[in-house]
């Protein structure tokens, strides 16, 4: 049955698959973890109803979010010990370490404060509650700093010798956390987390304000969302042009398989928009493009020499066709919700933020965006890493398991029935979570919660409510 399939390609199947569904999962809860822990502390800081109660709204989708995330990640960790024992064994050394931080810093903050976070609140008192909402939020951004510390390690090693045995291990520490690509990397993918968050909550806020304009909750969490998509996406398009740069200096073949460069530009290479990477040919087959552009964007010098992939051993190409379009859908989805924010501050400066249509159905159709971005982003950057798992020193095909390909193909089978019924179940029921309508509330300050519960005058919590307003 499965006579003439590979077993790395399978096992690489079988990991992206999982991955895949994983990353979509904490890239929400990052941003959600941080979003409930404002909610709460402008209840505390206003006293306003609407405030918890869209923290009730979108903690009951945090906690299953953060479930699915943490079981599917769960599942990544035993692939490294069945199809990739190759790769653990020969970067366990310095993998193995940075996995474990993660466990015991983020992880086991996260699990300590979560109880309190989702059932706590009239038992501990909303000041303690707001502390272990925060522990939680400032847990996932320690379990990103980990993670991407750990797979930027793959992507530009640093800090490393081999030993007798062939394995990687740490002679400086801080150089393998804080390697070349980690800063550029962290912020980049903390900002998609944040985006992410920010069109799902606004695409719920404005499928609320289609059916009730005058509904508070969704008022409120439509124009924060908003906020977050008019100031955090120019400064993504930033953070994603410096890391390009970085990427560049440390991994100038992936740079060339995004942009299609095949060939060498002496004078200038061009920006390639559009067009059919040909592999075999090792040329883009009808390409749409700006002469000189892409030598500007990467070098700032419009005649500045790009070299192309005709200065690589073809063995050490990447799949330029997956990378090459995975690239450009995550930029064009940047660039839309740039448009996005900018069409949102021009219908709040007009004083149209809850009544335009155009403005909510664009926002309803934005609410994936972050999600695909987010995966064609881990496509570029894991693909043109490709065909080494750590660059440039260890091979794919070097660290797979010894194992039969029936039995590689079997699990992948498996996985990929199980994930789509247990997950497709999760993603309707959050569905149905967002699409029940928030509590309407009282804009004033609760009963139990009086404006000077948390240090400020009545007079303050007026203004900031008028503010968020």
């Amino acid at each position: 049955m499965f006579e003439g399939w590979d077993a790395v390609v399978l096992a690489r199947a079988q990991f992206a698959f999982t991955m895949s569904f994983h990353i979509i999962f904490p890239a929400f809860s990052i941003g959600l973890a941080s979003y409930l822990a404002v909610l709460e502390a402008m209840w505390l800081w206003t006293g306003r109803e609407v405030f918890i109660n869209l923290f009730n709204y979108w903690l009951k989708i945090f906690a299953v979010a953060f479930g699915m995330g943490v079981v599917s990640g769960i599942v990544m960790s035993y692939q490294f010990g069945t199809n990739w024992s190759v790769f653990s064994d020969k970067t366990g050394p310095v993998i193995g370490p940075l996995m474990a931080y993660e466990v015991l810093t983020a992880f086991f903050l996260e699990a300590g404060f979560l109880g309190v976070m989702l059932f706590g609140l009239k038992r501990v008192g909303p000041k303690l509650h707001f502390m272990a909402t925060l522990m939680v939020a400032i847990g996932t951004l320690i379990s990103a700093f980990w993670i991407l510390s750990a797979n930027s390690w793959m992507q530009t090693p640093a800090g490393y010798a081999v030993n007798a045995e062939g394995q990687f291990v740490a002679v400086d520490w801080f150089k393998v956390i804080f390697n070349p690509s980690f800063p550029y990397r962290l912020v980049h993918m903390v900002l998609a987390a944040y985006l992410t968050t920010a069109l799902v909550v606004g695409a719920v806020g404005a499928f609320h304000l289609l059916r009730d304009r005058h509904l508070a909750g969704a008022r409120v969490m439509f124009s924060m969302a908003m906020w977050m998509a008019t100031l955090v996406a120019p400064i993504q398009i930033f953070a994603g042009d410096q890391h390009g740069l970085n990427t560049l200096k440390h991994q100038p073949v992936k740079i060339m398989a995004m942009e299609g460069h095949f060939q060498s530009h002496g004078q200038g290479a061009p920006l390639i928009l559009f067009g059919l990477p040909n592999q075999a040919a090792g040329k883009v087959d009808y390409a749409v493009e700006v002469p000189k552009l892409g030598s500007l964007i990467l070098k700032h010098s419009l005649d500045a020499p790009m070299a192309g992939l005709d200065t690589v051993p073809r063995e050490n190409w990447p799949p330029v066709a997956i990378a090459f379009w995975s690239f450009r859908v995550m930029v064009g989805l940047g660039f839309l919700m740039v448009a996005l924010g900018l069409l949102s501050l021009l219908m709040r400066l007009r004083g149209a933020l809850y009544e335009s249509r155009l403005l909510h159905l664009s926002a309803i159709a934005m609410g994936p965006a972050g999600f695909i971005a987010v995966l064609a982003g881990w496509i570029t950057t894991e693909v043109g890493r490709q065909p080494f798992t750590v660059y440039g020193l260890l091979r794919t095909a070097e660290s797979a398991s010894p194992l039969a390909t029936p039995a590689v193909a079997s699990s992948l089978i498996a996985f990929i029935i199980v994930y789509f019924i247990v997950f497709t179940a999760g993603v309707v029921y959050l569905l149905r979570l967002m699409a029940q309508p928030p509590h309407h509330g009282e804009e004033g300050p609760r009963s139990d919660l009086p404006a000077h519960a948390a240090g400020i005058t009545p007079a303050a919590g007026a203004a900031a409510a008028g503010a968020v307003r």
